[in-house]
């Protein structure tokens, strides 16, 4: 399975933005992690295949993981922005049978204030 994370850039400090990942095959539990400069790579948000969400508490309120199981596409639409949310963002998938993990390239979200 392949990942293809996409929909990084620049925004403004309290704007929104949404990054889709999208997978070449059926996945599991699928996940965003984030890694800012300097800093250790960190879970953001993850979703399982039936729908169960969670958030790192840094996100909660802001940020909304969703997926589309036909499409095999996760969304992770972040609202009120802000430059410590600038980092790498990465998509992470388990395979259906939950025993392999997958991992889509970086993409770049830059806040600025």
């Amino acid at each position: 399975v392949q990942l293809q994370a996409s929909g990084g850039g620049l925004v403004q400090a309290g704007g929104s933005l949404s990054v889709p990942c999208a997978a070449s095959g059926s996945i599991g539990t699928m996940a965003w992690y984030r890694q800012a400069p300097g800093k250790q790579r960190e879970l953001v948000a993850t979703i399982t295949r039936g729908g169960n969400k969670n958030y790192a508490d840094s996100v909660k309120g802001r940020f909304t993981i969703s997926r589309d199981n036909a499409k095999n596409v996760a969304y992770l639409q972040m609202n009120s922005l802000r430059p410590e949310d600038t980092a790498v963002y990465y998509c992470s998938a388990r395979n259906v049978q939950g025993n392999q993990n997958y991992w889509g390239q970086g993409t770049l979200v830059t806040v600025s204030s």
